[in-house]
């Protein structure tokens, strides 16, 4: 297919229009619409730049299409028969655009600019990409269907950027939940309430609440990387970010997936103004959010809010109203799950259990003694000691 064509082709996507806006499908464009021998020279090369930087054409078209929402998207379910025949134009286009070859673009400009009294060895070579899986439109339903599309598709953990912008997270935390140990009862309310969410079941907003260190917020990141293969998504925000929520409800109300906020170490002052927002998003505002969203939060302090001895003294209803303005957020949590300092036995156990994990080469008598000794010189008991202990006996050369 000759450059004129297969331009006008792409100029006539449709819905998948969405596509002429990316970086690739528009470096392409520039290429083919290029008019003069310079112009052509610069988009060629500025489009293998593009390659060079972000790997295969082929995979980076198919995640847009991927994380696309277009008329397909809107009608799954019973797709209209123009819209499947207008989708499979649109991916013949693109699967001819993906043949192109460093070849072709060289003979284009032999062709196109015949006075050029050069050699085109130097040309910049394009590099080959994959077979494009999209052919019909049949094909890429099934796909939506089945994996999910929109703007939750690119990845599976996000957060916000100093642009107050939702962003994938590249390197998500890798930890599972077969790396936690102890805490089973708590870890189980969780698991439950998570897999009753993704199953579509009434499910609650959870607070985690206790001392530091007892897992609450690697539990949260662990069920996220457990459940990440049956759609479940993850936004971590800050109690900062809170205006942030209304966007991310919006992108989350078409969403085929399951979304989880995650607000770590949550807390006000009584004069925060987001503590009013929050409680506002959570229920009782007008806004509230969509069914497929849920919060899950962490702090140290149950109420959520600062207290102060002052909170509590006065006539009865001025206390009772302090009071229960004090305790309106966490009430909002239907599911409240404490994480408690371990005792002995508990925090020697969870000892036990990762040094087990890591074949960790000792004796039980001595490990007990060590890791005793390693909390006294540290915070205390806590999985996050004994984690720490358990990294620091695998440095030692002789234990």
């Amino acid at each position: 297919m000759d450059f004129q064509t297969l331009n006008i082709r792409l100029s006539f996507l449709s819905v998948l229009r969405n596509l002429l806006d990316t970086p690739i499908i528009s470096a392409y464009k520039e290429v083919l619409n290029s008019q003069t021998a310079d112009i052509f020279a610069n988009s060629y090369a500025k489009l293998c730049n593009l390659l060079y930087k972000y790997g295969d054409a082929c995979e980076i078209i198919c995640r847009d299409i991927i994380c696309d929402k277009n008329a397909l998207t809107d009608s799954l379910d019973n797709p209209n028969d123009i819209v499947m025949q207008s989708i499979s134009h649109d991916l013949q286009s693109i699967s001819e655009l993906l043949k192109l070859k460093t070849e072709d673009f060289s003979n284009y400009m032999k062709n196109a600019f015949p006075h050029l009294n050069t050699s085109l060895d130097f040309l910049p070579k394009l590099p080959e990409c994959k077979p494009f899986p999209f052919t019909k439109s049949q094909e890429l339903l099934e796909y939506y269907k089945q994996n999910g599309f929109g703007f939750f598709a690119k990845a599976s953990s996000f957060t916000v950027d100093e642009n107050n912008k939702i962003i994938p997270v590249l390197c998500p935390d890798p930890i599972k939940l077969s790396d936690l140990k102890g805490y089973e009862r708590q870890r189980g309310q969780v698991i439950s309430n998570t897999l009753a969410f993704l199953n579509k079941k009434p499910a609650n907003n959870i607070l985690l609440y206790g001392d530091k260190g007892t897992g609450k917020s690697s539990t949260v990141k662990a069920i996220a990387h457990d459940y990440a293969d049956k759609g479940l998504k993850i936004v971590e925000l800050s109690p900062r970010q809170i205006h942030v929520f209304p966007k991310l409800c919006e992108l989350a109300l078409d969403s085929p997936y399951r979304i989880i906020v995650f607000m770590d170490d949550l807390s006000f002052d009584r004069e925060d103004d987001n503590f009013s927002i929050l409680k506002a998003f959570i229920e009782g505002g007008l806004t509230g959010k969509p069914e497929n969203v849920l919060l899950y939060a962490t702090s140290n302090r149950r109420h959520l809010i600062r207290e102060s001895f002052s909170d509590r003294q006065g006539d009865d209803i001025h206390v009772r109203d302090t009071l229960e303005t004090i305790t309106s957020l966490s009430d909002r949590f239907g599911l409240e799950i404490t994480f408690s300092v371990p005792d002995k036995d508990e925090y020697l156990y969870i000892v036990g259990e990762l040094a087990q994990s890591y074949n960790l080469d000792i004796s039980q008598d001595k490990l007990n003694m060590l890791a005793e000794r390693f909390a006294l010189r540290r915070n205390g008991r806590s999985p996050r000691t004994a984690q720490q202990f358990i990294r620091y006996m695998l440095t030692q050369e002789n234990i």
